[in-house]
């Protein structure tokens, strides 16, 4: 039961000023300030079915004490802490007049962009997160769910190339895909194409049974997957047909200006630096390209540098082209993901640390007290010409 879950209240005085309270120190030095939530908001939508969300809440502020007693909530802790406990209830609060329902996972990334915000004033708050809205279908919005998505999202508004560099399960695709079918929707283009290196990873796509299309068809599998959260499902054939949206191995772009168009490279740490300037210089007007890839992911066949490693180097500076990073904490998947990709992280790390350095070549050296024998002259070259 929630009631027995809540600890009671504490008995500071407060000042209060439009439903929360100045703070005001404590007994023993810290500040306690105590805020009321408006009866619009019933008490399980902001604190979760048996308080699940209230002890995230808790857990995120581990020095600050959360007391609630029916609609007030009362915190005591460092000024800092307690300012931050505030700002908090106001931006869930902001996020439920949008409708949105509150999940633990959306509480977790609050507090971390709030914290950020402490650092980076300039970075948008979390109800400006999590009400911008990129695409509904069906009942479903899509929107970004962390700080850096956030990012990611304004520069492919803002710049013609955009890099989305990052571990699986960032969203690096498909919100790529989502603003995508956004520009066509607004005719701010007139086509989508998607594509991909068909790169095997481990497997032989000679030996995959079928015709050609059929062997690469899995390769873009997850595209089209996609498309069918985004869009009409009945639609998407006709579109095809039209040439409105394309899916194509990246193989089949060579030769081609591309006008009007969003276009999309994905897995392109799967690209070779020839192939990474090949795909790039097919851009025409009018058109954006968002390229996504992940350098801890590379199938290419060894010795061979991944594009979009060297691509990092070349165009790094360049007016109108963005990189951006996201981490394991924008995995947006099963929490577990973010920490495998952690703990890849650190085992790539201690291996390049214990790898050794290569031994120079050193030059081979003659034997003391022995002269290099004399090279033999060679004989003169007879001819096998006949005078006549």
């Amino acid at each position: 039961m929630r009631q027995a879950q809540r600890r009671p209240m504490s008995d500071t005085s407060q000042t209060r000023t439009n439903g929360q309270s100045r703070p005001e120190p404590a007994d023993d030095g810290r500040v306690s300030a105590r805020f009321v939530i408006p009866e619009k908001h019933p008490m399980v939508t902001l604190l979760g079915a048996a308080d699940s969300l209230l002890r995230v809440i808790e857990q995120g502020f581990p020095a600050a004490d959360i007391h609630v007693r029916g609609n007030e909530v009362t915190a005591t802790g460092d000024r800092a802490e307690v300012a931050l406990v505030q700002r908090l209830f106001n931006e869930m609060m902001l996020v439920l007049r949008t409708g949105q329902p509150l999940t633990e996972d959306s509480v977790e990334r609050s507090i971390a962009m709030l914290r950020s915000q402490e650092e980076d004033p300039d970075s948008p708050a979390p109800s400006q997160v999590f009400t911008a809205n990129i695409l509904s279908n069906r009942g479903r919005t899509i929107r970004p769910k962390t700080l850096n998505q956030q990012r990611y999202v304004e520069a492919i508004d803002k710049h013609t190339i955009v890099f989305g560099l990052g571990p699986a399960g960032t969203g690096k695709t498909y919100l790529a895909m989502a603003k995508a079918v956004q520009a066509l929707q607004a005719k701010e283009v007139n086509r989508i194409i998607l594509t991909r290196p068909a790169v095997e990873a481990g497997e032989r796509l000679g030996f995959l049974p079928g015709t050609l299309y059929e062997k690469i068809d899995p390769y873009l599998r997850p595209l089209y997957d996609a498309l069918h959260d985004m869009m009409d499902p009945d639609s998407i054939p006709r579109l095809m047909a039209a040439g409105t949206i394309e899916v194509a191995p990246l193989a089949y772009m060579r030769g081609r200006t591309l006008n009007d168009a969003f276009i999309i490279l994905d897995e392109a740490q799967n690209t070779s630096p020839e192939q990474m300037k090949m795909f790039l210089t097919r851009l025409g007007f009018n058109s954006r390209v968002v390229v996504t890839g992940d350098t801890s992911q590379i199938d290419l066949p060894g010795g061979t540098r991944s594009g979009l490693k060297v691509v990092q180097e070349i165009l790094a500076g360049v007016p109108d082209i963005h990189f951006s990073v996201l981490t394991s904490t924008d995995v947006v998947r099963h929490k577990l993901v973010g920490r495998i990709v952690d703990a890849y992280e650190r085992w790539d790390a201690r291996q390049e640390a214990e790898e050794p350095a290569p031994a120079a070549r050193k030059p081979a050296q003659r034997r003391p007290g022995k002269a290099a024998a004399p090279r033999a002259p060679r004989a003169p070259r007879q001819s096998h010409r006949t005078e006549s």
